[in-house]
């Protein structure tokens, strides 16, 4: 029976539900007069409940379809404006005991080269990075205990934030790894993490046992409570996200937003972030052989109505996509994005040989980071570096208040234009340099307090100088 303060997964993420969900959401496709009043209730910027968004989603009325992808970009403005937060993943590890059907780290693969980083190796990466201007990374590991341990991973981080080279300095890292204990979380938060990222991949306890036949992995209520644990644990920002493809999108929509509902309902506040992959080809893994692939229209659809629906959240997508669909989401409701990312273990440092393949997925964006930065520019963005809010404690509950008044603009757009001026000064080409001035010349002028404008302008100019790290 769905039960959104329950503690068990099959209660919050029921399944019945769900089917009843998607059911009436069919029912309702061309129920205009419904549609319009999810829409005026969407308008009051406070979100929708999941069986409203899944009439959204499957709303066939072109004239109110025009509407959802109007309302998503309004609201991604009025929250997140023109600021498009920077981001890349550092993979540690791909000693993988589980036996995913969907990743090429499964324990079956002969295929593909183990590796794990050393402290030494994990410096080089840090400084590669470092030399790209990424202030913000995501570390990624496969789950084995033996070579993967929590002191490994705990490890690796207190590493990544001893690494000062040069003006580089990685000020954030984010965590994705497998579903571990409430004594585990409190680590993580201790060792000084920004945001515990874990993936369901689907939320249809089925279609998850299928996929994942063998390992800690395939208990689908122990990793789809992890959030729960890892919030109880202290950690303020938990990211949520499924793999679009692996199961009926329908289905992982709504369980998506049940799961969103469920955290705000029990924990006081709901996920930081949702991510959106979809399946991608990588070694021994066919796509192919995942019937359930979306495509790019409803891909953007899903996009624009997770905005509507969670319009506090921060919405990331990485080099999964391409740039043409990158470019599409972005103006629908992403507020993260990737560049210059490496998903084989040491692919900053070093370029991998193609007979060494330890990626986890190829990468469909392959642009370098100032590439990727020159074209946020040149769309009128504001690559952001930011990690104020997690060093100044503006997170969880804290964080979305401020949101939710529209009050956190008055720290982002300077934070995101000060980082923006630190990073054309350590690491732009002249032509993404000269973008991103005249886009800074722009924007200063749209922070509403005189009193943050001006510190903003005496701040850049002192950076102009060599200082660095100003935040709000």
């Amino acid at each position: 029976m769905y039960d959104i303060k329950s503690k068990k997964a099959e209660e919050f993420i029921d399944d019945d539900e769900i089917q009843k969900t998607i059911l009436y959401a069919r029912q309702n496709k061309s129920n205009k007069e419904n549609i319009q009043a999810i829409l005026k209730k969407a308008k009051e910027y406070k979100g929708l409940s999941h069986r409203e968004a899944a009439v959204l989603l499957e709303c066939d009325l072109d004239e109110e379809n025009q509407k959802i992808f109007k309302l998503a970009k309004d609201i991604k403005q009025k929250f997140y404006g023109n600021r498009i937060v920077m981001f890349a993943p550092l993979y540690l590890s791909n000693y993988c005991v589980n036996g995913c059907l969907y990743c090429p780290y499964h324990y079956k693969n002969k295929n593909i080269m183990r590796k794990k980083l050393t402290r030494e190796d994990i410096i080089k990466e840090v400084t590669a990075l470092q030399d790209m201007g990424h202030k913000r990374l995501a570390i990624e590991s496969g789950e084995d205990p033996v070579n993967n341990p929590i002191e490994y991973i705990l490890d690796c981080i207190k590493t990544i934030y001893s690494v000062k080279h040069k003006n580089g300095s990685i000020r954030r890292v984010n965590v994705n790894i497998a579903a571990t204990t409430v004594e585990n979380y409190r680590k993580l938060k201790e060792a000084g993490i920004g945001t515990y990222i874990l993936f369901q991949e689907t939320y249809n306890k089925k279609a998850y046992e299928k996929l994942h036949p063998t390992g800690p992995k395939s208990n689908y209520a122990y990793h789809t409570e992890a959030m729960d644990r890892a919030m109880e644990g202290g950690i303020d920002d938990v990211g949520v996200g499924v793999l679009f493809g692996l199961n009926m999108y329908r289905y992982d929509f709504v369980g998506l937003l049940m799961h969103a509902e469920h955290l705000e309902t029990t924990m006081g506040v709901g996920p930081h972030t949702i991510s959106v992959p979809r399946i991608r080809p990588a070694d021994d893994i066919n796509p192919d052989d995942f019937s359930n692939a979306v495509p790019d229209e409803i891909f953007e659809k899903i996009v624009a109505v997770l905005r509507i629906a969670v319009p506090y959240t921060g919405m990331i997508i990485s080099t999964r996509e391409s740039q043409k669909t990158r470019e599409r989401v972005l103006e629908l409701g992403i507020s993260q994005i990737s560049g210059g990312s490496k998903t084989s273990v040491g692919g900053y440092a070093e370029e991998e040989k193609e007979e060494d393949n330890s990626s986890q997925f190829e990468v469909e964006d392959r642009r370098t980071l100032d590439e990727v930065v020159n074209w946020l520019l040149k769309l009128g963005y504001i690559p952001s570096f930011c990690t104020a809010c997690y060093r100044e404690g503006r997170t969880g509950d804290r964080f979305m208040s401020l949101v939710k008044a529209g009050q956190i603009a008055n720290c982002c757009q300077p934070n995101a234009l000060m980082t923006l001026k630190e990073y054309l000064m350590d690491y732009a080409s002249e032509d993404t340099r000269k973008k991103g001035d005249e886009i800074i010349e722009n924007e200063i002028s749209n922070i509403v307090s005189d009193m943050v404008r001006e510190i903003a302008v005496k701040n850049i100019a002192e950076i102009e100088k060599g200082e660095r790290d100003f935040r709000f």
